[in-house]
């Protein structure tokens, strides 16, 4: 098994960040299919990753692609509400929302997986997007724990250039490569991360916890107020946005 395997990406999940891992990959000549639940809902994947606010044709207006890349790469992107369409992928992302008020579900994630399991070719590589639930419980309903990693991006997926690539005790160290290279051919910028129990997350949003902790610890004191803070840190420490900042809908927010 090698990355010249791998020419087909399954993704799950038509949504945001769905939507962003599938234009990163169409775009470095992936082959994609995206499914999800209904036809409205992967319409509107097709549309967003064509038109919406970060699309093709953005790209296009401002220069970064041509009109025929554009036009290649859409080519190679299909949606699908069937998951017998995505049996024969080499390595298949899950990107699945939660319900609503909660970002992701991991017994909806578990059953899914479990279920992909039956369906796509033993021989696929299955990941998952998920930005805090431990990866080796997610692979332990199926059959493939040896070729079951995290691939965690940011979002929008095809505009942040983080990549969190989380490997478990069981997942063979060739995947490992594999999944970091197919991160770089798609423009991210890869890290390994250790797969631990317990749902704490990984690099970016572990840190990013303990942040906006402190900063909320010292408005809740009555040291300064939330742009204060901002302020601080964004002329102090030269950050773009302040941790606060950041929670208010700043781009690039936390997926």
């Amino acid at each position: 098994m090698n990355i010249d395997d791998i020419k087909t990406i399954g993704v799950l999940g038509g949504g945001l960040m769905g939507q962003g891992i599938s234009q990163s990959a169409i775009l470095a000549g992936y082959k994609v299919i995206c499914r999800d639940l209904k036809d409205e809902i992967i319409a509107k994947t097709k549309d967003n990753v064509a038109n919406g606010r970060f699309g093709l044709a953005g790209g296009v207006q401002r220069g970064k692609l041509t009109q025929e890349q554009a036009d290649q790469a859409l080519a190679r992107f299909t949606v699908s509400t069937k998951v017998e369409d995505l049996k024969e992928v080499d390595f298949m992302i899950e990107a699945i929302g939660g319900t609503t008020g909660v970002m992701e579900d991991k017994g909806v994630k578990i059953k899914v997986f479990g279920e992909m399991d039956k369906v796509v070719k033993k021989e696929a590589i299955f990941a998952s997007n998920t930005s805090f639930f431990t990866i080796a419980d997610l692979a332990a309903v199926t059959n493939r724990k040896d070729r079951f990693i995290g691939m965690h991006f940011f979002s929008p997926a095809n505009v942040m250039k983080g990549c969190e690539v989380i490997w478990t005790a069981d997942v063979m160290p060739e995947v490992i490569e594999i999944t970091m290279e197919l991160g770089r051919r798609w423009g991210k910028v890869p890290v390994k991360v250790k797969d631990i129990p317990g749902d704490t997350g990984f690099i970016g949003n572990r840190v990013y916890r303990a942040l906006r902790l402190e900063a909320n610890k010292i408005v809740e004191e009555g040291l300064a107020t939330a742009e204060d803070i901002d302020t601080v840190m964004t002329t102090g420490f030269n950050w773009p946005v302040g941790p606060l900042g950041m929670g208010r809908g700043a781009r690039g927010g936390w997926k």
